[in-house]
């Protein structure tokens, strides 16, 4: 895998991040089998909260990755405009720390709650204090771990529906990499009405599975600019990928390379001050012709103003244009327009990010499977108190 041995690979304790990278496509087909023999249970349960309501909030929730798998669908979602759905994405670390701000009493919710083990605290009390501060409450759970307690919480909810991920995607590894692929794939392909995009994902494994074989070399190349900073950038739902892009740095090289994220239009305001001569820019361009323009002025910009500073632009299909100005330049797709919009676009760009993480922590001797082996950061989130709400 990614040019390494299983041994090497087993030495230096990557192993299961390596193979959790590597397993994703096939991982895509699984959910979409999961997908198609739940579709009809899952329309029957939206179809009753509809037929109840005129119009209903869909809160997107979960805790670090997690939260930003809501994130990253809620553009996508909003703009398609199917049904009566207002989407909004609010971490459980927001709505447990006030939930009388972000929790509307007379408001019908449901509330969608990604986790991978679904052991984490802030996500079990996200949803009891949902149902103490909504009346008229619907409960999701999108999860990787048939065991875990948010299965538990909504086992015996009759206004609740449980999606479970294959067992495999319940990674073993310390970072979320098929578990967030699989969860925002899950998750789309239940809430979606664009059965065009839905038909897609034999597809997206197949051109995933392609990336991943090429992707090496590249990376590899790559990896001898010795970068200590590293940026990634999009517009829309592609800029909030790449805070999970960026997350997966920041996590796997346990800090010692700088991670930041932003849009492509709002880096200049302000945190383009980071840039320098060891610095990489990632940037994930959007197949939306319109919105590419401002892709392509930042990387212009980023260009003109620090020539030091080295590029990667991984875009849907070929574009001369930059190509030509990046210092690598990585086409997705098989196809221009392979597919309508940019979340199928971002789960393949995420593939890059996870590994180019996995083999600069390899780099800088450190261990992927536990990155943070001194226990300052856990794979399950420790240390939480939860107080009791008494409002």
């Amino acid at each position: 895998m990614f040019n390494m041995t299983e041994k090497f690979l087993e030495e230096k304790k990557g192993i299961y991040t390596a193979r959790e990278i590597y397993q994703q496509p096939g991982v895509w087909k699984k959910i979409y089998e999961n997908y198609k023999e739940n579709r009809e249970r899952f329309q029957r349960f939206i179809e009753r909260i509809l037929a109840n309501h005129q119009r209903v909030r869909v809160i997107f929730t979960g805790a670090g990755t997690s939260a930003f798998i809501g994130d990253i669908l809620t553009p996508v979602l909003q703009r398609e405009q199917q049904r009566n759905f207002d989407y909004v994405a609010i971490p459980t670390t927001d709505l447990v720390a006030q939930p009388d701000s972000y929790f509307l009493k007379n408001v019908p919710t449901i509330l969608v709650s990604f986790g991978r083990s679904g052991n984490s605290p802030e996500s079990v009390a996200a949803m009891e204090l949902a149902s103490k501060n909504v009346i008229n409450l619907y409960q999701v759970v999108i999860t990787c771990n048939k065991k875990g307690k948010m299965v538990e919480a909504i086992a015996n909810d009759p206004n609740g529906f449980l999606f479970l991920l294959p067992d495999e995607t319940h990674d073993k590894g310390f970072a979320m990499t098929s578990s967030f692929s699989g969860m925002a794939l899950a998750s789309y392909l239940l809430f979606t009405e664009k059965k065009s995009e839905v038909e897609k994902v034999g597809h997206l494994s197949d051109e995933g599975a392609i990336l991943l074989e090429k992707l090496c070399p590249v990376i590899d190349e790559i990896l001898t600019f010795e970068f200590d900073r590293i940026v990634y950038l999009g517009s829309a739902s592609l800029g909030q990928l790449s805070h999970e892009a960026a997350l997966k740095m920041l996590e796997l090289t346990a800090g010692k390379v700088v991670a930041v994220h932003e849009s492509s239009m709002g880096f200049r305001h302000g945190p383009k001050s980071i840039l320098r001569d060891k610095t990489l820019v990632v940037l994930f361009v959007s197949q939306n012709e319109y919105t590419k323009k401002y892709d392509f002025d930042i990387l212009r910009e980023i260009k003109g103003d620090s020539p030091e500073v080295k590029t990667v632009v991984l875009s849907s299909g070929e574009n001369e244009e930059f190509a030509k100005i990046s210092d690598w330049f990585i086409k997705t797709g098989s196809t221009k327009g392979d597919f309508d919009q940019d979340l199928y676009y971002g789960l393949l760009y995420v593939l890059f990010a996870q590994v180019l993480a996995l083999k600069k922590s390899l780099q800088l001797g450190i261990t992927p499977d536990n990155p943070s082996p001194d226990g300052r950061v856990n794979r399950v989130v420790q240390g939480v108190v939860i107080y009791p709400w008494d409002k």
